[in-house]
């Protein structure tokens, strides 16, 4: 033992081996235990927790992309809630309610505006006409008038701008045969009105 101390001396490592045996065979057993965990333990759990984090984190990437969609898909379902509604009015307030109420917009209601711009009514011819793909017909309504022309201009006028659903298709203007003759004008228009069982 006094030969681990002196200076200057080499000691054999098989000696130093032999004299602390009890000691290096027990840490020994401890480091070849720690590196078996380790090995067989600690690294696969790591690659597991790596693994996991990684699916963690598509798992999060995925639930901000359902958020999205969820929020696009609501946004979406009242928009369509919406323009549903707006459709239904737009089908109870403004068009006609049906072939009656429209007969009576285009007579009644142009007749009058006819009367008011001092335009003369000569004959008109309305006819019905259905579409098989939609729960919408059109009535279509011809007018011969014949008056001057600030007339004519200001019900055309009145016509596009009114509350009330009606569309030019055409219109043909033509001269008399005098220079003071009025004007000759043929005016082709539509309105709509729901049928079927959505119809009021």
């Amino acid at each position: 033992m006094k030969a681990l101390f002196t200076v200057g001396s080499e000691v054999p490592f098989a000696r130093v081996v032999s004299d602390h045996r009890r000691v290096l065979v027990p840490l020994g057993a401890v480091l070849i235990i720690n590196l078996v965990v380790l090995v067989a333990v600690v690294l696969p759990l790591r690659r597991s927790v790596q693994s996991a984090d990684i699916r963690s984190r598509a798992a999060a990437v995925a639930l901000r992309d359902a958020i999205l969609d969820l929020n696009s898909a609501e946004a979406t379902r009242e928009g369509q809630g919406q323009a549903r509604k707006d459709l239904e009015r737009f089908y109870k307030d403004v068009l006609p309610a049906g072939v009656s109420a429209a007969r009576r917009l285009t007579n009644l209601k142009l007749g009058q505006m006819v009367r008011q711009h001092d335009v003369n009514f000569q004959r008109s011819a309305s006819s019905p006409e259905t579409n098989r793909d939609s729960e919408l017909e059109r009535l279509k309504i011809s007018y011969t008038l014949s008056g001057d022309w600030e007339d004519i201009r200001m019900l055309i006028h009145d016509i596009e701008t009114g509350p009330d659903f009606v569309v030019i298709d055409n219109v043909v203007l033509q001269e008399g045969s005098e220079a003071s003759a009025p004007l000759s004008l043929s005016l082709d228009l539509s309105t709509y009105y729901r049928v079927g069982p959505h119809a009021p």
